[in-house]
């Protein structure tokens, strides 16, 4: 089966409506001399909205609808009566999608809750009818007021996907497949490099229905940070997560894990050194090879640490429930149906520094 069009990038012109003009009518009816004016007003011109879908995974209407332009308001017409508004036009863009104006540079906004609304561009007012303007002193005003421009722009989207853990590593690595593993997600999982194209998300569920998501991105080789191989152009895609898991190969002979570690964490660091110091986890993967077990003492002393082992290929899938765990005690997710807090309890900014090691338990957690 083809597989769909990713698309996380997309740039389109944006047009809110026109609103519609006021009406310079006179009422014209028999045995009624002398009407006077009655003309009424225009509509207002739609909106542009975006709204935040769990039904989208990609930027694919935009990047096939390059005009996001809105209904135009209806002019007003005689007898006092209100031209219709323009209809807004709602575009369903993934959670995470943020906005630019192409143009400026200027951050417009994102949308990141299901359901959340960010107006892009406001209809244009609807014009005043001549009735507006009738007086003692002026009994039949021609005057009226044409409607407003809406706001017209061009836009550029950027997708960042919402997930509470980012796996990183060099291709072959092993992240599809611990993705596919820990969730129901079914990335591409094949014997060569970069088989991963474009970021895949997928939900850990725990037995009391606790949820976590973790997204998986193409590999990163060194060098991505200034533009080599695929890694840079999604790393963007774990910039929301509150934590990394860094899946080290310990059955790579060219590049020890150590160097992969290193290499990775320097990649990470050039692209945001803010999410360089998030809380990390760090898996030793193919252990069931001989080599990678041979090699993992001698890893460890040059890590400083011994990271979480972890056999995806073996018979029961040794360590992955440790794996589990660590995300869990980590990142705290809520169990459905476990009380709340309080809608008036203060809430400060997300601190990525709060997990300790004891919290981590079997796992490692690293601090820049």
């Amino acid at each position: 089966m083809k597989s769909r069009v990713f698309v996380d990038s997309a740039t389109a012109e944006v047009r809110a409506g026109r609103g519609g003009d006021g009406s310079g009518s006179f009422r014209r009816e028999s045995h009624v001399p002398e009407g006077g004016p009655d003309g009424g007003d225009g509509g207002r011109g739609g909106d542009v909205v975006l709204r935040a879908s769990t039904h989208a995974d990609s930027l694919l209407r935009v990047f096939y609808e390059p005009r996001l332009f809105a209904e135009n308001g209806v002019d007003g017409s005689g007898q006092k009566m209100h031209g219709r508004n323009g209809r807004d036009l709602v575009v369903d863009v993934p959670c995470g999608t943020e906005v630019y104006n192409a143009e400026t540079g200027a951050w417009l906004g994102e949308v990141v809750e299901p359901g959340q609304t960010l107006v892009l561009a406001k209809g244009g007012r609807g014009g005043w009818g001549n009735v507006h303007f009738k007086s003692a002193t002026n009994q039949a005003p021609e005057k009226f007021i044409p409607g407003g421009e809406g706001e017209a722009f061009t836009a550029r989207f950027e997708l960042k996907t919402i997930a509470d853990a980012g796996l990183v590593g060099f291709p072959n690595a092993g992240k599809s497949s611990l993705l596919a593993a820990l969730s129901a997600a079914r990335p591409k999982i094949a014997n060569y490099p970069f088989t991963t194209l474009h970021p895949i998300v997928g939900t850990v569920v725990y037995g009391d229905y606790a949820t976590l998501r973790v997204a998986d991105i193409p590999g990163i080789i060194e060098g991505a940070s200034g533009g080599v191989g695929l890694g840079l152009t999604f790393l963007r895609h774990i910039s929301r997560s509150r934590m990394l898991v860094y899946v080290l190969d310990m059955a790579d002979e060219e590049n020890p894990a150590e160097d992969a570690y290193r290499i990775l964490r320097a990649e990470v660091e050039s692209y945001d050194p803010q999410l360089a110091a998030r809380p990390a986890l760090v898996i030793a993967n193919k252990m069931d090879e001989p080599a990678a077990q041979a090699r993992y003492p001698e890893a460890a002393k040059a890590l400083g640490f011994e990271p979480l082992r972890l056999s995806l290929a073996a018979e029961g899938k040794p360590g992955l429930d440790a794996v589990r765990q660590a995300l869990r005690d980590a990142l705290r997710p809520t169990p459905q149906g476990a009380p709340q807090a309080p809608a008036d309890a203060p809430r400060g900014p997300v601190d990525h520094t709060e997990v300790t090691p004891e919290r981590l338990r079997m796992a490692t957690f690293l601090k820049p």
